[in-house]
């Protein structure tokens, strides 16, 4: 497991990754946002070949360790702003397959405490 620190938007992008594959199914509507975040942090053309190998090479037990890493780095590099454009990201790609599972629920709270964001 990488112990290294990731940048935002690496580990926006891993915090999502994780996040579709907690219910063990990637749904095309859950594909589509992460590329559409993807586009955003990233508009040139990139090689996530190296993040995939780190990302497939985690045991799933490993995941929340991993997760709440790549929570940390973002807070890290990031502005209140673009906390909450990550956060809504990530609560559309826990109800794009039309159901939030509770583990799903459980990774977005971690989120929600982490960075102090309360729903009004």
């Amino acid at each position: 497991m990488p112990n290294h620190r990731m940048n935002k938007a690496i580990a926006g992008y891993h915090i999502l990754m994780i996040l579709s594959s907690i219910d063990f199914n990637i749904h095309l509507e859950e594909e589509k946002i992460i590329r559409e975040y993807l586009f955003q942090e990233f508009p040139f053309k990139l090689n996530l070949d190296n993040q995939m190998e780190i990302l497939s090479s985690l045991h799933h037990d490993d995941w929340l360790m991993h997760f709440t890493q790549c929570v940390d780095d973002f807070h890290d590099d990031s502005t209140h702003e673009e906390r909450n454009e990550l956060l809504k990201f990530a609560v559309y790609l826990a109800k794009a397959d039309k159901s939030i599972t509770e583990k799903e629920n459980e990774y977005l709270q971690i989120l929600f405490d982490a960075w102090d964001f309360h729903l009004e």
